[in-house]
């Protein structure tokens, strides 16, 4: 009975795993896309829409290497989950430094 759980577990969080990185992915491409059509239109707020929208991915992608520990078995994978998360969590904080910096130094309307 565990181990008929356990794979059920399993399954429902790799599909969890996938749909939040490709949410991740889909949301990073249209925030690049919408930056472009920003940028081609001289908009000022194209870094910080673009910011955001590159926060908000990372932040998907990030919920799927959090959930990707709890299907992690090995210490060697346990060890490249917490770098790749790191890694993410960094950059997330960096653009989220970015954006505060941006929303500053943009002036208000």
């Amino acid at each position: 009975m565990t181990n008929i759980l356990n794979q059920i577990l399993n399954i429902i969080i790799e599909y969890a795993i996938l749909l939040f990185e490709y949410t991740g992915v889909i949301i990073i491409i249209v925030a690049c896309l919408r930056g472009i059509w920003e940028y081609i239109h001289r908009s000022p707020a194209t870094r910080l829409n673009l910011a955001k929208g590159m926060a908000m991915g990372l932040e998907f992608k990030l919920g799927s290497e959090i959930l990707r520990t709890v299907v992690v078995r090995e210490f060697k994978e346990i060890f490249i989950v917490a770098s790749i998360i790191s890694l993410r969590a960094l950059l997330t904080f960096l653009i989220h430094w970015e954006i505060k910096n941006e929303e500053n130094a943009t002036p208000s309307e």
